[in-house]
């Protein structure tokens, strides 16, 4: 029998002891299906629940699941690239553990790829179960961030997708450290198409993209694929110099022509507030640049895995142990 290992499945697990469970049954009938040799990788980032003892359980009892467990919580893409580190599927699939990207949809995204398609992401027709607010905010960052970097990033598209081996040894040789893996999908190229699903509502829990980490993912997508927002504080600051110079100007001269007095106190009060907010804007967005070159520099690793259940090699870049 080949034992070669054709898919992995790539499951990001933060605090999902109420649905990781469901997420193995379904993942498993899925692949099952496909008569084909898998492995489902399961990254526990940090979770401060019961969900490692569940999957260690699961792993005990299952050898084609396997666990990547952190030393602590690296973030939702840190895990991502974990798995992708350690996958050894040919076709590698991304899925977070919620089941709001419905595993049935793999079949689909296999069978695309079979057509010779490398990377195959899964594309949101509807969005159910989720409020007015989640639904225009995630709407408005994937068209801002498209609008915002030089990279053909998808819309209405998450991590959901299926990349081709060659697809993840190239993203394992990208060395950025504040990730963005949907853009850098993207930025790395082959043939791409989509298939479409309807996103469901979230089996149990709650979510692990508030408002708060939605910002610092749109901010990591941008900073890491775009130099626009530099460009941008570089005209508005070119535009307002200018309009600074016609108004003095044209205070002057009419000072001179009608000896009168048109500055105000609380003109030019208002007049410095908004200089001084669009100064610290634009520092502020070169602080964003500025602060992921540092965290570059640093030279730490993406993640620290603690240890791991089910793999036979030791991976020395990060010392773990099996």
């Amino acid at each position: 029998m080949n034992s070669k290992i054709i898919y992995s499945i790539v499951v990001p697990l933060y605090n999902e002891e109420l649905v990781v469970k469901e997420t193995y049954r379904r993942l498993k009938s899925v692949m099952d299906s496909t008569k084909e040799n898998y492995e489902i990788v399961f990254i526990n980032d940090g979770s401060k629940d019961k969900t490692v003892d569940i999957v260690e359980d699961i792993c005990r009892e299952d050898e084609k699941i396997k666990l990547i467990n952190f030393s602590r919580n690296f973030g939702h893409q840190a895990a991502i690239t974990a798995g992708m580190d350690m996958a050894l599927g040919s076709a590698i699939v991304v899925i977070d553990a919620d089941l709001q990207d419905p595993p049935e949809v793999i079949l689909e995204m296999i069978k695309k790829w079979k057509e010779g398609y490398e990377v195959v992401y899964g594309k949101r027709a509807k969005r159910e179960g989720e409020t007015f607010f989640k639904k225009f905010t995630a709407k408005a960052f994937y068209r801002i961030l498209k609008s915002m970097t030089s990279v053909d990033i998808p819309v209405d598209t998450g991590d959901f997708r299926l990349i081709d081996r060659k697809v993840c040894d190239a993203l394992i040789a990208l060395p950025e450290k504040n990730r963005y893996v949907r853009g850098l999908v993207s930025w790395v190229g082959y043939k791409q198409t989509c298939v479409e699903f309807v996103r469901q509502e979230r089996f149990a829990g709650e979510t692990k993209y508030p408002l708060k980490k939605m910002i610092k993912l749109a901010l990591d997508g941008i900073t890491s694929l775009s130099y626009k927002p530099l460009v941008i504080s570089g005209y508005l600051g070119m535009v307002t110099f200018i309009a600074g110079i016609i108004s003095t100007m044209g205070v002057i001269i009419n000072q001179l022509i009608n000896g009168t007095e048109i500055i105000s106190l609380p003109l030019i009060l208002a007049v410095n507030v908004a200089m001084f907010g669009l100064t610290l804007g634009c520092i502020g967005i070169m602080g964003q640049y500025i602060g992921r070159i540092f965290d570059e520099s640093k030279g730490r690793p993406i993640y620290i895995i603690k240890d791991t259940i089910n793999y036979k090699r030791v991976d020395k870049r990060y010392e773990i142990s099996c």
